[in-house]
């Protein structure tokens, strides 16, 4: 690219002949010297009057080059006319800024750099070394129509705020920047377009922070109002973008709790009068009938419900519905009042539990105090109650039978070297004819138990049992029946134990072969309950149904091993279910059914088979065994203290009939006639369904 640089010229214009030259190279040009009659009226310095008509850019550019004495240099792409006309004389400054203006009608500017003034398109004006000021001083002494750089240093309002609002006060080629790190801005534009902007910015550029403001409170508590306030002043707001610093005045309100004051200081008098407001309506006192001095901490007495399991639950339906409802991360704010009072006030509320009177104590604000009153109300009714019914029936049967005949006998002479012995041997101990026989005369073995028919001769002296005939039948029958009943809470689970608590050997030690040391022997005892147990959780739907988890055991001790050295044997019966069954209504758990045959046959052979003549030679026993255990249940749901009361009467009633019933038969020998009696009920009540009936 080559530039044309015009320099001014050595020497005055003097002559009309020469001013007809330029114009006739430049179109119309004319120097009317303020004096006609000095010669040196045209030279540089002097007032002149401009008159060009559709001039080349470039010739007036060497004119004006010629008038001011500036170094001028025209860029290459600097192409076309203008016209530029002044009515009277004006100085040199003037002429050039006038020439700079009717450039930039046309697109072009001149930038100086370095003594050297450059006439280039206004859009490759910014990239030019041009002139740079700092502050709102004059531009730097530039021409107002003058193209320059001027950086502008903010002391209150940010950057990045002012940026949009001036901008569209710049020409489109020029440009304005921010820089967050100082908090300036950096604007090319014309000089006199600088002005302005300077004073626009030092309009904007103070500070807008009211004075402090200290504002009592009658009602309302600071450290809660606080940052209730804040969320809804600077909910509009947000913070900065990232990498940017935000130098914006936010609102300052601080709780001051021993004064229980609001310190204020607001980011202009709009946001001061609107946190006036704020506060004034918020700090209004409570509602007639409310809570009174107590506030927001309110105390529930409970009348069935258990405070602390009560409270767990509601802390979490309350954190359960804050994070429900949690908007997203708030706005961050200058204000330092976030302390665990605050927080705990818009978190939802409190709840705390009194275990010593069942109460609960809660702090939130009213609305959401009503919200878990209600709640409280449903769930502290009083639960409905279950009275479980049952009949254990233990049915057992045992039959026996045993016949056996039996003989013995000797064949030969007395002095015979050989004796012959013929006969039958069945059975052991007392039902044996041979230990009868041998041990009977000396009492160690007695008979067995039935009808037994013996027959003995008399050898040597001595008799013999020859012939045993014996008949057995054997029946027994129990009848072990329980009733136990249980009252329980809907849900919670009830247990019943009758029995015995027995004593199981799980080891011992003795000191046995020793006699240099003396050690104590010892046993280790384990007790179990033996006997009757009973375990129901009833659970009550909402149409009736009762949803029955039963546990039901009976146990008891083998008489035949009370005193074994290995401890005594139990017999146990278990039913371990779950059944549904409606109120009032009998259900069967099912029953537990033994039965056990054993016989037992001896006989000799072939003859033994022979038809009747056959049971002269054969001993035969039978048992038979059997063993029913039955379980009714019958559940009835108790709603209410009537019904309660209805039944506790009833079998109140009953056990005092039982007692009236077993009083002893008066004597005149012994003096007690008289047992134990229950006092008549205060109040008659109806009796309620008829309970279970058993039959002896």
């Amino acid at each position: 690219m080559k530039f044309r640089i015009f320099r001014p010229a050595s020497h005055a214009i003097h002559s009309i002949a020469t001013c007809a030259l330029l114009a006739g190279a430049i179109g119309l040009f004319s120097l009317n010297l303020q004096a006609q009659t000095n010669p040196e009226a045209s030279r540089t310095g002097e007032f002149v009057t401009l008159n060009f008509s559709n001039a080349e850019i470039e010739a007036v550019a060497r004119t004006m080059a010629s008038i001011t004495g500036f170094n001028v240099v025209v860029d290459p792409r600097v192409k076309g006319t203008l016209s530029l006309v002044t009515d009277k004389p004006v100085s040199p400054r003037v002429a050039m800024n006038q020439f700079l203006a009717a450039l930039r009608l046309q697109g072009f500017t001149m930038v100086e750099s370095a003594g050297l003034y450059k006439v280039v398109p206004e859009a490759d004006a910014k990239l030019q070394s041009g002139a740079v000021s700092v502050g709102d001083g004059a531009s730097g002494g530039a021409m107002g129509n003058q193209i320059t750089t001027q950086i502008f240093r903010l002391n209150f309002e940010s950057a990045n705020n002012l940026v949009p609002i001036l901008r569209p006060l710049i020409s489109p080629n020029n440009t304005i920047n921010a820089n967050p790190g100082n908090n300036s801005l950096v604007i090319t534009d014309y000089a006199d377009n600088l002005r302005r902007m300077a004073r626009i910015i030092a309009a904007m550029d103070v500070s807008n922070a009211t004075e402090v403001e200290v504002l009592p409170l009658r009602h309302a508590i600071a450290v809660d109002l606080a940052p209730l306030v804040l969320r809804l002043v600077e909910s509009s707001g947000g913070p900065a973008p990232a990498g940017q610093a935000d130098t914006s005045y936010k609102t300052l309100l601080v709780a001051e709790p021993r004064s229980n004051t609001l310190i204020l200081r607001a980011a202009n008098p709009a946001r001061l009068a609107l946190v006036k407001s704020l506060v004034d309506k918020l700090d209004q006192p409570a509602a007639a009938g409310t809570n009174g001095a107590a506030g927001n901490i309110h105390v529930v007495y409970l009348k069935n419900a258990d405070a602390t399991k009560l409270a767990a639950t509601l802390r979490a339906a309350i954190s359960g519905e804050t994070r429900v409802a949690a908007a997203p991360a708030a706005t961050p704010t200058a204000a330092a009042t976030s302390s665990s009072p605050a927080a705990a006030a818009t978190s939802g509320g409190q709840v705390q539990a009194d275990p010593a009177t069942n109460a609960l104590i809660i702090t939130a604000p009213e609305p959401q105090y009503r919200q878990l009153r209600a709640v409280i109300d449903q769930l502290d009714a009083r639960r409905a109650q279950v009275f479980v019914e049952s009949l254990i029936a233990e049915v057992s049967a045992d039959r026996a039978a045993e016949f056996g005949i039996q003989w013995q006998g000797a064949l030969g002479k007395n002095g015979d070297t050989v004796i012959g012995l013929l006969g039958t041997n069945f059975g052991a101990g007392g039902n044996n004819i041979i230990n009868l026989a041998t041990q009977g005369a000396t009492g160690s073995v007695a008979p067995g138990r039935g009808f037994n028919i013996g027959a003995a001769r008399q050898t040597n002296g001595v008799y013999v049992l020859g012939f045993l005939a014996r008949f057995l039948e054997e029946s027994g029958s129990g009848n072990v029946l329980s009733t136990p009943n249980l009252l329980t809470l809907d849900n919670e689970e009830a247990k019943i134990v009758i029995g015995q608590n027995v004593p199981f050997v799980t080891g011992q030690f003795t000191n046995t072969g020793s006699s240099s040391n003396t050690v104590n022997p010892f046993q280790t005892i384990e007790r179990k309950d033996v006997g009757l147990t009973l375990k129901v959780k009833p659970q009550i739907s909402e149409n009736g149904t009762v949803k029955l988890a039963i546990y039901q055991e009976v146990s008891s001790v083998l008489a035949s091993t009370v005193n074994a050295s290995n401890g005594p044997t139990t017999n146990k019966r278990t039913i371990e279910s779950n059944v549904l069954v409606e109120d009032g209504a009998i259900v069967v758990l099912g029953g537990l059914l033994q039965d056990e045959y054993s016989g037992n046959q001896e006989k000799v052979p072939v003859i033994g088979d022979v038809p009747f003549f056959g049971n002269l030679f054969k001993s035969e026993a039978r048992t038979r065994k059997k063993t029913n255990l039955m379980v009714f249940l019958r559940p009835v749901v108790v709603r209410d203290a009537q019904a309660t009361e209805r039944l506790s009467l009833d079998r109140y009633d009953l056990m005092r009939s039982g007692l009236r019933d077993s009083q002893p038969v008066p004597s005149q020998l012994v003096p007690i006639n008289e047992a134990p009696l229950l006092p008549a009920p205060p109040v008659a009540r109806p009796a309620p369904a008829p309970a279970l009936k058993t039959q002896p």
